[in-house]
C-alpha cells in the first residue's frame, strides 16, 4: 500500500513542462511569461498568444502549428477569413518570421529564485543549465516521487545543454549553427537546412556586452507622382533559390526609395500590398513590385545590429522620433552649413552644429543632436562624416535626410577617424574632403578548379547563327553588360530591333550572351570594345555569330515583359545563376575583424543529398561587423572559395568550421550578379 503522505506531497508539486517551466497539458502550446507587449502582427488568432511553430495559409494569415491542426480537425475554413482551407494547403512561415518570434524577451517562470531574461529560444536550455529555480524544482520533484532514492540520479553534467526542438523538422535535418551567446543573426536550435552564421566566436568576455541582435518589422508607405515609375532597387532571393526569402541588395541613388530613406540593402520584404511574398518565386516577387500604382505598402524585416543591455534599457525609456527632412540646393555647389560629428559610444553620425545664415538653419527642420540615418537612400547608421559629406556634395538639388531625434541627449566628444585627422566634416564646400582611397577591385575569370556544373533547373544552349547580308545592312540589337560593368558581366543582347538581319532570321533573342562574332571573342571585352567589334563585322556581307541562351526551367519568364516601360531591359538576378562557371568573373574581398568581433554575414546553400550541389549564398549581412563596414560584400553575392580552398561540393557543416577557424581575417572569393530592378 502506498505511503498516503508521499501521494499527498506529490500532488503539491505540480508537474511542469521541461521545455518552458510552466504548467499545461501536454498537447497544448507551452506558455511564456513576455517582458514587453508583443506585436499584434506576431500574435494566432486563436489562441490569442505569440505565434508558436507559425504556419501561413494560401489566404495570407499565419496561426500556431497545434492551434490550426487542432482547428482544422473540426472546420474546413480559415478562421479569419473563412476561405475554404484544408491543413495539407498551410506550410511553415518564413525563417525571418520565425528568428522574430525565437527573438521575443521572456521572464524566467521561477521568479522567486531566478529574475533573468533571455531570448524565448534560450529558456529550454536556460532552465536545464543555469535556473536555480528549475534545479530546485527537479531536485522537490524527484524527492516526493522517489524519496527513497533520493539524491541517486545525476544532475545533467555541467556544459551540457538541451536545445530547442522544432518538431515540424525531420531529426535528419541540419541545423542552424549560430555560435553566440544571446546573438546571433539566426536563433539557436531552429532547423533549417544550409543557413548558418559562421561569424561568432563564444568567449567569456562577449557574455556580458551582446544580448540579442535586433531586428524589427516594419511597415513602408511608398508613395509614387508616377504610378509607372520604378521603385529603384534591386532584388535577390526567392523560394525556388537557396536565400528563400526576397532581400534588398542594392538602392539606387536619386529613386523612388532612395528618396524616402527608409529602406536599405539587406532588407527582407515580406508582403507588398497586403500579399506576402516571404515564400514566392523570384519572378513573382519581381512581378508583384513592378506593379503600377501611386500608394505601395511593404513590409521589411530590417536588421539593426547588435544592441548592449545597456542600450536596450536607453531605447525603452527615452522616446525617439524618425524625421524626414528634405533640403533643396540651387546648385551642387551649394553648402547645406551643416557640421557632422562621430560620437565616442555610439556608431553613426550626429549633427554638431547648424551654421547660421546656412541652407540647414532656414529651413528649421534639423537639430543638434540628430543622428542621421540617411542620406538619398545611403545607409550612414554605421557611417563616417566623410561619407556623408560626398553623398551631399555630389548631390544636384534635393538632398534627403532620415535622421532620429532623440531629446534630452547631449554629444559626447568627437573621436578621429582613421582615415582623416579630424573626423567632423561640413557640407559647406569650401574645403576638399579626403578619403582613403581604395585599391581598384581585381577581377579574374572563375578558375577551373573552382567551376561547378549549373545548378538544378537550369539549361544552357550555345548556337551559331550564320547569316548572309547586305553590307549596309545592319544585325539589328542593342547590347548591354561588358566586363567593365561594376559586375564584370558578359555581353547581352537586350533588344533585337524589327529592322535589321537578326530580327528577319529570328534566332537570336533577347537575353543571349553574345560568345563571338566571326571568330572574335567577346566574353572579355568592355562594352565600348564589344560595341566596336560588331560595328565592324556587322559590315561584311555574312556574320557568323556565336552566342549561348540561358533558360531557367522552373521560373519562366514572359509575364514580367507585360510592362517595361520605364525599366531599361536587363536580365533577372535569377537568369545569371543559370550562366556557365567558364564566363564567370571573380573577386577576393578580404575581411579583418577583432578577437571578439564577428564576421557579420549568414550563408545559404551547400550541399544537401535531397538537392545536390548547390552554391552558397550571403543572405544577411549584419550592420556595424566587418562585413558591413567593408561594403563590398553584398546580399545575393556566390561564395566560390574561402582562403583559396573551392567551396563547390561542400556541405554547410564542412564549410562553416573553415570560416570558425579564420580568426582575424578570411578571404572570400566570390561571383556577384546584379539584383532584379523593381
Amino acid at each position: 500500500m502506498a505511503d498516503p503522505v508521499t501521494e499527498e506531497n506529490v500532488c503539491r508539486v505540480p508537474e511542469l513542462c521541461c521545455e518552458c517551466g510552466q504548467a499545461h497539458p501536454l498537447l497544448d502550446n507551452h506558455l511564456y511569461n513576455f517582458q514587453d507587449e508583443v506585436d499584434d502582427e506576431l500574435i494566432c488568432h486563436i489562441c490569442l498568444q505569440p505565434l508558436l511553430q507559425p504556419m501561413d495559409t494560401p489566404c495570407g494569415h499565419t496561426y500556431c502549428f497545434k492551434c490550426l491542426e487542432n482547428f482544422m480537425q473540426e472546420y474546413n475554413f480559415c478562421p479569419m477569413d473563412r476561405k475554404k482551407l484544408s491543413f495539407q494547403q498551410c506550410h511553415k512561415s518564413s525563417l525571418l518570421v520565425r528568428n522574430l518570434l525565437d527573438k521575443l524577451i521572456v521572464l524566467c517562470p521561477f521568479k522567486a529564485e531566478c529574475q533573468q531574461t533571455m531570448q524565448r529560444c534560450e529558456l529550454e536550455a536556460h532552465l536545464h543549465n543555469r535556473c536555480p529555480g528549475f534545479k530546485k524544482y527537479k531536485s522537490e520533484l524527484q524527492r516526493k516521487k522517489n524519496p527513497i532514492s533520493k539524491g541517486k540520479e545525476d544532475p545533467p553534467a555541467k556544459g551540457e545543454t538541451n536545445m530547442p526542438k522544432d518538431p515540424e523538422v525531420p531529426g535528419g535535418g541540419s541545423s542552424l549553427v549560430a555560435e553566440s551567446s544571446g546573438a546571433a543573426v539566426v536563433s539557436l536550435g531552429t532547423a533549417e537546412p544550409g543557413l548558418v552564421n559562421p561569424a561568432f566566436e563564444e568567449t567569456e568576455e562577449d557574455l556580458p556586452q551582446r544580448t540579442s541582435l535586433v531586428a524589427e518589422t516594419t511597415t513602408i508607405e511608398i508613395h509614387r507622382e508616377d504610378p509607372e515609375e520604378e521603385l529603384g532597387m534591386r532584388i535577390v532571393g526567392g523560394k525556388d533559390t537557396p536565400l528563400g526569402n526576397i532581400v534588398v541588395q542594392e538602392v539606387l541613388r536619386d529613386s523612388v526609395i532612395a528618396a524616402d530613406g527608409r529602406i536599405a540593402p539587406g532588407d527582407h520584404i515580406l508582403e507588398v500590398n497586403g500579399v506576402n511574398i516571404s515564400s514566392v518565386t523570384h519572378c513573382q516577387a519581381v512581378s508583384f513590385l513592378r506593379h503600377p500604382g501611386p500608394v505601395l505598402h511593404l513590409m521589411v524585416l530590417q536588421e539593426k545590429g547588435f544592441s548592449t543591455k545597456a542600450a536596450q534599457q536607453d531605447c525603452s525609456s527615452t522616446a525617439r522620433e524618425v524625421i524626414h527632412v528634405t533640403l533643396v540646393k540651387r546648385d551642387r555647389s551649394e553648402p547645406l552649413g551643416i557640421k557632422l560629428i562621430r560620437k565616442t559610444d555610439e556608431a553613426g553620425i550626429f549633427i554638431l552644429d547648424l551654421l547660421e545664415g546656412g541652407l540647414a538653419a532656414k529651413n528649421g527642420k534639423l537639430s543638434r543632436n540628430d543622428r542621421v540615418l540617411s542620406i538619398n537612400g545611403q545607409d550612414l547608421r554605421q557611417g563616417t562624416p566623410e561619407a556623408a559629406a560626398q553623398i551631399i556634395q555630389t548631390t544636384e538639388s534635393r538632398v534627403n535626410f532620415v535622421i532620429l531625434r532623440q531629446p534630452g541627449v547631449q554629444l559626447g566628444e568627437p573621436v578621429e577617424d582613421g582615415s582623416t585627422s579630424n573626423s567632423s566634416s561640413s557640407s559647406n564646400g569650401g574645403s576638399p574632403v579626403h578619403h582613403r582611397r581604395r585599391p581598384d577591385q581585381t577581377h579574374y575569370r572563375r578558375k577551373s578548379n573552382y567551376q561547378k556544373d549549373l545548378p538544378q533547373g537550369y539549361v544552357s544552349h550555345e548556337k551559331t547563327v550564320a547569316i548572309k547580308k547586305e553590307p549596309k545592312e545592319s544585325l539589328g540589337i542593342t547590347i548591354g553588360g561588358g566586363r567593365d560593368n561594376k559586375n564584370k558581366l558578359p555581353i547581352y543582347v537586350t533588344s533585337v530591333q524589327p529592322i535589321g538581319c537578326l530580327f528577319r532570321d529570328g534566332r537570336i533573342k533577347r537575353g543571349d550572351v553574345l560568345l563571338s562574332i566571326n571568330g572574335i571573342d567577346l566574353t572579355h571585352l568592355n562594352y565600348y570594345e564589344a560595341v566596336s567589334a560588331l560595328k565592324s563585322n556587322a559590315a561584311s556581307h555574312s556574320v557568323t555569330l556565336k552566342a549561348l541562351e540561358i533558360l531557367s526551367l522552373n521560373s519562366p519568364e514572359p509575364s514580367l515583359d507585360i510592362r517595361e516601360q520605364g525599366f531599361s531591359w536587363s536580365p533577372l538576378w535569377i537568369t545569371w545563376l543559370g550562366l556557365p562557371s567558364y564566363l564567370h568573373f571573380c573577386q577576393d574581398i578580404v575581411l579583418s575583424k577583432g578577437n571578439l568581433e564577428s564576421w557579420g554575414f549568414s550563408i545559404v546553400g551547400g550541399f544537401e543529398e535531397s538537392k545536390g550541389n548547390q552554391p552558397f549564398f550571403i543572405k544577411t549581412i549584419v550592420p556595424g561587423t566587418p562585413a558591413f563596414r567593408d561594403r563590398k560584400l553584398k546580399c545575393g553575392d556566390e561564395i566560390v572559395a574561402v582562403n583559396g580552398v573551392p567551396a563547390i561540393g561542400m556541405s554547410n557543416s564542412e564549410l562553416i568550421p573553415m570560416l570558425k577557424e579564420q580568426r582575424n581575417k578570411v578571404t572570400l572569393t566570390v561571383v556577384s550578379w546584379p539584383g532584379s530592378l523593381v
